[in-house]
């Protein structure tokens, strides 16, 4: 059991990294929407590639008064959705992994 333990918390580890990375870039792709970039810039095109879907879903859902702001709240939401997946999977993850090499 102890294996299954350790890979358990390797995948919590991996799990929390890939999400410490899209927080760095969606917090990336907010600031560049605050200046005017050129849509042709490679790093842009990544960046609206990688963070439009999820924007564009979260918009869906906004109700009606919010998403008539002049100010894009999703990506606050993401990051807020972001920060509640880690805490919870990833601290789930982590307890079961321990607890099964604690057997």
């Amino acid at each position: 059991m102890s294996i299954l333990g350790y890979l358990i918390i390797a995948l919590a580890k991996v799990l929390s990294l890939v999400i410490n990375l899209y927080t760095i870039v969606v917090i990336v792709a907010a600031l560049i929407s605050w200046v005017n970039p050129d849509p042709y810039n490679p790093i842009v095109r990544i960046l609206y590639g990688l963070t439009h879907p999820v924007f564009r879903f979260v918009r869906r859902f906004l109700p009606r008064p919010l998403a008539r702001l002049r100010i894009d709240i999703s990506p606050i939401i993401v990051l807020l959705a972001l920060v509640i997946v880690e805490t919870v999977l990833v601290g789930l993850l982590s307890d079961f992994g321990r607890s099964l090499l604690m057997q």
